[in-house]
């Protein structure tokens, strides 16, 4: 069987490094004889664990002081409805991008006043809206940095007159990221950052406690910062392969190092999709995700999509195929990803195109 090149949109494909010793403590963690499946987050070493992730959660994306990082059950859609029970008091904008943005805004809606400034609806989320106006008496604004199923992304911290939320979770670690422009960055880690499992979120912590409303404990910020993410029992698995990630990422330079790699990466498949006859991009050029990168057959070849899914896939590619509710082919360059896998869907694009000029 050859290499398969993988390209899931997430879970997604992991530093094989950060695999192999896991598969390791899972046989014995630091040298305990027990195995990391079965240790209790009180075991002696787990403590080392989680302030080793954070530490590096911090240097790598140049955290300043103020600021906590906290893991956390429940993915990016718990912190839909946490980050707004924590931060919305009379009311929040949001900006409309795709399907994770809206439903954001759903679960805001449910705690207090929120609305959309703007939306990209209008062309199916291909593009981020431009022009729009933050208004300056809302408690935040929130944002999607990079919107999965349509291929878009801010890839510029943008200025705000009020507290910043984003929602970062499939382009967190792939860019530098101002930190100290935001209240809070969440994400779910399982596209750069780890496995599923368990969700990071960057709080400034003086902007905890403003919200007048009662607030369940475990859906509070502060729970978790004052417990250093050990209120229960942390996702002790999926912990341990985000600190071994992190660790992979530091080791190859950092976020600079990486962000260069998946430019290039994002750079050779567009220019591949923008050459070949047989292929369109769906995103807006000006606003293309370097994450996720989204494309169709173009018109008149539509009755090819089949026919492509099944010669890439005989070609080792796994996980091209797009979003149920866009269709089409999505190929997702998370941090993992490597060259040599653009390489290779490019070269399948390109012998595909040959058998149909």
């Amino acid at each position: 069987m050859g290499k398969k090149h993988v390209f899931n949109a997430g879970p997604c494909l992991l530093p094989q490094v950060a695999i192999d010793n896991t598969i390791e403590a899972l046989r014995d963690f630091k040298g305990t004889g027990v195995s990391l499946l079965s240790i209790s987050h009180r075991t002696k070493g787990w403590d080392e664990v989680m302030d080793e992730c954070r530490a590096l959660w911090k240097e790598l994306l140049c955290i300043p002081e103020g600021y906590e990082v906290v893991f956390l059950g429940g993915g990016a859609s718990l912190q839909f409805l946490m980050s707004s029970m924590n931060f919305l008091e009379k009311k929040a904008a949001y900006l409309e991008t795709g399907v994770w943005a809206k439903k954001a805004l759903k679960e805001a809606q449910g705690v207090g006043e929120a609305f959309a400034v703007a939306s990209s609806a209008d062309k199916n989320y291909s593009y981020i809206p431009k022009g729009y106006v933050i208004p300056k008496d809302v408690d935040y604004f929130h944002i999607t940095t990079n919107n999965t199923i349509y291929g878009t992304e801010i890839r510029e911290d943008i200025d705000s007159p009020v507290p910043l939320i984003a929602d970062m979770s499939s382009d967190i670690l792939s860019r530098r990221v101002d930190v100290s422009k935001y209240n809070l960055i969440y994400g779910g880690a399982q596209k750069n950052a780890g496995p599923a499992g368990v969700a990071f979120a960057i709080v400034k912590v003086d902007a905890l406690g403003k919200v007048s409303r009662h607030l369940p404990t475990m859906l509070d910020y502060r729970t978790h910062v004052d417990k250093l993410s050990m209120f229960n029992t942390p996702p002790v698995v999926s912990i341990y392969v985000m600190n071994e990630t992190l660790k992979w990422l530091k080791g190859l330079g950092g976020i600079d190092a990486m962000h260069a790699i998946d430019v290039k990466k994002a750079e050779t498949l567009y220019a591949e999709i923008d050459r070949n006859s047989l292929f369109i991009g769906t995103a807006a050029k000006e606003d293309r995700s370097i994450m996720n990168v989204c494309f169709v057959m173009a018109p008149g070849r539509e009755d090819l999509q089949d026919e492509f899914m099944k010669f890439a896939t005989g070609r080792d590619m796994v996980g091209i195929k797009g979003h149920r509710s866009v269709g089409g082919f999505r190929a997702s360059l998370y941090n993992a990803c490597t060259q040599e896998d653009v390489d290779a869907l490019v070269a399948a694009m390109q012998e595909f195109e040959k058998l149909h000029a």
